[in-house]
C-alpha cells in the first residue's frame, strides 16, 4: 500500500466544497479537478474559504493532521471589516471565547498581525466593496481548528471576516498556486514541510 500512497495540494476556490462530490447548489472538489479514486481533502476548507488543501490516501497522515492532539501551525490571510487596532490584535493573540457546538470555548493563544504587503487576486464574485468600503488584511497564525473558528474570532472583536485564505500548514506554503491549480508533491516533501 506504501506505494500506493499519493499526495497533491491545491488552492481551493471560493464557494467550491471541500469534497469530491456536488451537493445542490454548490460545486465539489471533482467539477474542478481531476482527482484519482479514493483520494481524499485532509480536513476541510468552509465553502466560504480559499486556500491550501491537502489531498491523499495517506490514511496515517489524514488522522495525524486531524487529531487535535498533534498541534501544528495554520496560517490564514484573513480580510476582515474595518481596521482592528493594537488592542484588538492582541485579544485575538492572547486567546478569546467563541461558541463552539453550543458551548462557550477559549482559543488558544494566536499569532495575528497586520498583514501591510498582500498580493491576491480579486476573488469571483468580489467582495461587496460599497457595502465594505474599509477593509484590511491580517494573518492569523493558529494551532488548532475548531469549526469556523477565525471567522468566529474576528466577529467577536467586531471586525466580521469578508474573506479567508488559508495560505499555510507548517512550512508548506499555498504560493505560487492560484485558485483551481492542483500540484502533485513527493511523500518527502510533504512530510519535512509538515514537520512529521
Amino acid at each position: 500500500m506504501a506505494d500506493n500512497l499519493r499526495y497533491f495540494i491545491i488552492n481551493k476556490p471560493y464557494k467550491v466544497l471541500s469534497q469530491y462530490t456536488n451537493e445542490i447548489g454548490n460545486k465539489g472538489l471533482g467539477s474542478i479537478f481531476r482527482i484519482p479514486k479514493g483520494i481524499y481533502a485532509v480536513g476541510r476548507l468552509d465553502l466560504d474559504s480559499e486556500g491550501l488543501l491537502i489531498l491523499t490516501n495517506d490514511k496515517k497522515l489524514n488522522n495525524f493532521l486531524l487529531n487535535p492532539e498533534n498541534e501544528h501551525k495554520r496560517t490564514y490571510h484573513v480580510e476582515v471589516e474595518g481596521t482592528p487596532s493594537t488592542a484588538v490584535l492582541n485579544v485575538l493573540s492572547e486567546g478569546i471565547s467563541i461558541t463552539i457546538d453550543g458551548k462557550l470555548y477559549r482559543t488558544k493563544k494566536a499569532e495575528v498581525r497586520i498583514l501591510k504587503d498582500y498580493d491576491f487576486p480579486e476573488r469571483s464574485p468580489a467582495v461587496n466593496r460599497i457595502k465594505h468600503p474599509e477593509t484590511s488584511w491580517i494573518e492569523v497564525i493558529l494551532t488548532e481548528g475548531k469549526n469556523r473558528q477565525v471567522r468566529k474570532m474576528t466577529a467577536k472583536v467586531g471586525h466580521p471576516t469578508l474573506r479567508l485564505i488559508r495560505v499555510g500548514i507548517e512550512s508548506l506554503a499555498l504560493h505560487p498556486l492560484m485558485p483551481g491549480q492542483i500540484v502533485m508533491i513527493s511523500k518527502k516533501v510533504l512530510y519535512k514541510k509538515l514537520k512529521l
